[in-house]
């Protein structure tokens, strides 16, 4: 699995978490109110453990994703068609992060399982406990969001289990700098991420890297066609060269033959020429 992959994922987190925040922000509202009257050491403890869960969804998402991707993708993994699709679903995650409305109607079909899982969500409700906030964070996991749902496709075209769950626990840790900030500290990063443009930039390198992967093989593929074909014809030259020089010894010994069966034959005349001029 490529490193740079890796921080493709950790970077579509970190920098589309402040377009999350309407969602996961209400949520993180919700959780705090819950730990009113706890201690602010067990506080923090309990944050820690809500999102060691939520990461631990989004992995076992990226594990069934990359799952679902080795099964679909086993027919095709000796040629150049898994590079392509991941250059394929690279372009479409970039586009969405430029602002494309690709992935609104995943969202709005993510909704609806949401809204089935309410009756499990006020279950762990107040996160008073470890086991509660560490169930919270796996419930978590499942908030429709059309980032996650960007990042499970690149886990399906991840090409292994591993690499699937891999990048989905990447893509988490690169939202929880926005997750875990104070009011003060939330406030500045998204007027950080906003000044400079970071999520459209980061938008626009998966973009042209996506278009990158794509041409790789492709252009592999045309080199490796050009080649073969030279030296499809290189060979054949070469074998009419041989041919020719085998034709060319052959013509040379076989005059070289009669050459010397015309000398023998001469002699021999001369020989019995001489022979009856002595009688």
């Amino acid at each position: 699995m490529s490193v740079a992959l890796l921080v493709a994922a950790f970077a579509m987190g970190l920098f589309g978490s402040p377009h999350c925040l309407g969602m996961c922000g209400g949520l993180v509202t919700a959780f705090g109110m819950s730990m009113q009257g706890v201690s602010a050491g067990k506080r923090r403890a309990l944050i820690a453990t809500y999102h060691l869960g939520r990461l631990s969804s989004y992995a076992l998402l990226g594990l069934v994703a990359g799952l679902v991707g080795t099964a679909l993708l086993a027919p095709i993994m000796n040629n150049n068609w898994p590079r392509v699709l991941l250059g394929m679903v690279l372009v479409f995650i970039g586009m969405a992060m430029l602002g494309m409305p690709f992935l609104n109607k995943l969202e709005r079909v993510g909704m609806r399982f949401w809204q089935k899982l309410s009756p499990i969500r006020q279950k762990v409700f107040p996160l008073t406990t470890f086991p509660r906030a560490l169930a919270a964070g796996l419930l978590w996991g499942f908030l429709p969001c059309g980032l996650v749902y960007g990042a499970l496709l690149m886990a399906v075209v991840g090409h292994s289990v591993a690499t699937g769950a891999m990048l989905m626990f990447a893509f988490g840790l690169g939202t929880v700098p926005m997750l875990v900030a104070t009011h003060e500290t939330v406030g500045w990063l998204r007027q950080q991420i906003g000044r400079f443009r970071l999520r459209q930039l980061n938008g626009g390198l998966m973009v042209l890297s996506g278009l990158a992967v794509i041409a790789v093989p492709i252009m592999m593929t045309n080199m490796h066609g050009g080649h073969g074909h030279h030296g499809h014809g290189s060979h054949q030259v070469d074998m009419a060269s041989m041919q020719h020089d085998m034709d060319s010894e052959h013509m040379n010994h076989s005059e070289h033959m009669m050459m010397d069966s015309d000398d023998q034959q001469m002699s021999e005349h001369e020989h019995h020429h001489h022979h009856h001029m002595s009688e």
